[in-house]
C-alpha cells in the first residue's frame, strides 16, 4: 500500500502551502488582500468548426449519452490547468498555496423555468487517469446530470446551506464569520472544504445552454476559488485570413476572470493560448489524461 503524504506545518487539508516566494509575491497578500479586488478579465473567440466536426465522430455510433462542446470545454480545461499548475494556486491568510485536486464546479437547474431547483455539482478531473481527458469529463458530466433528472434528492452542498440558514439571522452571521476564520488558518472542517463550491479550481457557468453571450463574472473573496469561466453561445462569426478574407465560421466566446496575483499576464497569455490550441486540435483530448502533450507556446 502506498503511504500517505504527511502534511507539514502550514499546509492545509485541500492544498499545500507554496513556499520560497521572491518579495513581490511575499508583500502581495498583505497589500492587496482581497481576491475581488484583484481580478483579471480576458474574453477569447475560439473557432470551433474542428471541434464541431471531432464531436460528430464521436457521436457517429449514437452513443447512449451524446459527447457535447460543454464535456470538450471541461476536458480542456482540466488539461490546461494540469499543465499549467499555477491556475490551481490560490491565496487564503495571507499565503500561498497549491490545491491537491483539480476540480470544476457548476450550477444546473432541473427545469428550465424561474422557479425551477438549482443544484451544485463539483466534478474533479484526474490527470492520471487512463481515461482520455474527453470520456473523463464526459463520463462525470452525464452522471451528474443523470443524478440530476431521475433521482428525488438534493445535492450535499445544498442540503448543508438549508440547514445553516434555519437558524437564526445573527448566529448565522456568527457561524460565516467563524467559517471565514477557520478558513484564512486553514481550519476549514473537511466536509464544508468539499463541499464548498467556491474551493474548486474553476467555477464555471454555461450561459451558452441559456442562449446568452458569454461575459464578466467576478470572484470572490469568500473560499479559494482563483478562475471563474463563463461560456457563450455558439454563433456565427467572421474570421479573417491574412489576406483579409473573409469566411463565417461556427464560433464559441469565452470569459476568464483570474486572480492577476498567482501569475503574471505572460503566464496567463501562455494558458490562453494552451487552452485555445486544445479546443481548435481536440483530437488531442483523445490522448489519456496522464500522457504529456508537449506545451509549445
Amino acid at each position: 500500500m502506498e503511504a500517505k503524504k504527511r502534511r507539514r506545518w502550514g499546509d492545509r487539508i485541500d492544498a499545500t502551502q507554496i513556499t520560497g516566494l521572491d518579495g513581490m509575491h511575499i508583500i502581495m497578500p498583505p497589500m492587496l488582500p482581497n481576491r475581488a479586488d484583484n481580478e483579471a478579465f480576458i474574453q477569447e473567440l475560439i473557432d470551433v468548426t474542428a471541434l464541431e466536426a471531432y464531436l460528430e465522430r464521436k457521436n457517429a455510433d449514437a452513443p447512449e449519452h451524446r459527447y457535447t462542446m460543454f464535456q470538450a470545454i471541461l476536458a480542456a480545461l482540466g488539461r490546461t490547468v494540469d499543465m499549467r499548475p499555477r491556475l490551481n494556486s490560490f491565496i487564503k491568510g495571507d499565503r500561498y498555496y497549491q490545491r491537491n485536486h483539480i476540480s470544476f464546479s457548476l450550477i444546473a437547474k432541473k427545469v428550465f423555468s424561474d422557479v425551477g431547483a438549482e443544484s451544485i455539482a463539483i466534478l474533479k478531473y484526474d490527470p492520471e487517469s487512463e481515461k482520455s481527458s474527453m470520456d473523463e469529463m464526459h463520463d462525470k458530466l452525464c452522471a451528474f446530470v443523470y443524478d440530476l433528472r431521475h433521482r428525488d434528492k438534493t445535492d450535499d452542498t445544498t442540503n448543508t446551506i438549508d440547514l445553516i440558514t434555519k437558524m437564526p439571522r445573527f448566529l448565522v452571521h456568527c457561524f460565516m464569520r467563524l467559517l471565514a476564520w477557520l478558513d484564512n488558518h486553514g481550519r476549514m472542517p473537511r466536509s464544508l472544504v468539499e463541499e464548498d463550491p467556491y474551493n474548486s479550481t474553476v467555477f464555471i457557468t454555461n450561459l451558452g445552454s441559456l442562449k446568452l453571450r458569454a461575459g464578466y463574472h467576478h470572484l470572490t473573496n469568500w473560499g479559494t476559488n482563483s478562475v471563474f469561466v463563463v461560456v457563450g453561445e455558439r454563433h456565427m462569426h467572421p474570421f479573417y485570413d491574412d489576406g483579409g478574407n473573409v469566411t463565417m465560421k461556427p464560433a464559441v466566446e469565452i470569459g476568464i476572470t483570474l486572480d492577476e496575483r498567482i501569475a503574471d499576464g505572460y503566464y496567463y497569455a501562455k494558458t490562453v493560448h494552451l487552452l485555445k490550441h486544445l479546443l481548435t486540435h481536440p483530437e488531442l483530448l483523445d490522448t489519456p489524461a496522464k500522457e504529456e502533450i508537449h506545451d509549445e507556446f
